[in-house]
């Protein structure tokens, strides 16, 4: 995204609004699609870290509570972090100018690694974070057995 000048002007309210290339896209809305949801899909940022001891996922939920997220593991080494953000209701005597913040549901599926205890997953929600924790398994070296040579 960049700043547009103002000499777009009729497509943009406010001189430094962040322009978005996408807005006037087919794929963006219409009868396939429900209003806000891509948004919302699109915006659970999350990042993944890998430990010598764990793999650590944090997820950006702001305003999200505990209760509204669900954190679950798929088909044995699928982690799946989904919920929903609910949009505040307008009042009669309110007027809303701009509605940025994003609302509906959220899924995010990442694929495990091979080495992780999926039985020992733990949770967190603080200050709007999600941190879900994957311990790793100890990896085992293959025996190795020397076989003599004959001859």
């Amino acid at each position: 995204m960049s700043l547009i000048p103002s000499f777009f002007r009729g497509r943009r309210n406010n001189t430094f609004d962040l322009w978005d290339p996408f807005q006037d896209f087919p794929f963006t809305g219409g009868a396939l699609s429900v209003p806000g949801e891509t948004a919302s899909f699109a915006n659970t940022r999350i990042d993944w870290k890998e430990t010598p001891e764990a793999h650590v996922f944090k997820a950006d939920l702001p305003g999200v509570k505990k209760e509204e997220v669900k954190v679950e593991v798929e088909e044995g080494r699928t982690l799946q972090i989904s919920g929903d953000r609910w949009v505040e209701k307008e009042e009669k005597n309110e007027k809303w100018h701009r509605v940025e913040r994003s609302s509906g549901k959220f899924m995010r599926r990442f694929r495990l690694p091979e080495n992780v205890k999926v039985d020992e997953v733990k949770a967190a929600m603080e200050n709007g974070v999600l941190t879900v924790t994957v311990p790793k398994a100890e990896v085992k070296n293959p025996d190795v057995k020397a076989i003599d040579i004959s001859g």
